[in-house]
């Protein structure tokens, strides 16, 4: 699992509401299964709001091994679209039906879930800290990121 994290903080610090999949009362710990996933899902949420991409602030990509027990494999947009979800508006920021799921996976004693990546193609990860036992994460690598050598590299 890749994670992108700022400059400070630890890469086990868990996220509380806000995101995709982590309703208000769930922590999560939000990952990817690619380099560029973790990076790009960082740069799309820096980069909201902002006219100009903030330069001062300093992440690293943390590569980690991660063994899980009992994850939701949510492979496809068609599998979520069973679910309730709207493939065509997933890479927008409307988090209901995906709040809904990933609560519902937690109360059901799920450790985490697999799902597409909305910025990148490849699967997010998502551990839900209720369920999940840190001491599974073994940190493999980490390396500054540098915005703008990465933003050089997948303009569009």
């Amino acid at each position: 699992m890749w994670r992108v994290v700022r400059e400070g903080r630890s890469v086990l610090d868990g996220s509380r509401g806000a995101g995709r999949w982590n309703p208000n009362h769930l922590s999560v710990l939000y990952g990817s299964a690619e380099a560029d996933g973790a990076v790009a899902e960082m740069h799309y949420h820096l980069s909201q709001g902002q006219s100009v991409f903030p330069s001062r602030m300093r992440h690293a990509l943390h590569e980690l091994q991660v063994s899980t027990k009992k994850t939701l494999m949510l492979a496809d947009l068609e599998q979520l679209s069973a679910l309730g979800v709207d493939e065509h508006r997933y890479r927008d920021m409307l988090y209901g039906r995906t709040l809904e799921i990933a609560d519902a996976a937690a109360f059901l004693g799920f450790d985490g879930l697999i799902a597409p990546s909305a910025r990148w193609s490849c699967e997010t990860i998502v551990l839900f800290l209720d369920n999940f036992s840190l001491e599974d994460i073994q940190p493999l690598s980490v390396s500054p990121i540098d915005w703008a050598e990465w933003r050089a590299r997948h303009r569009r």
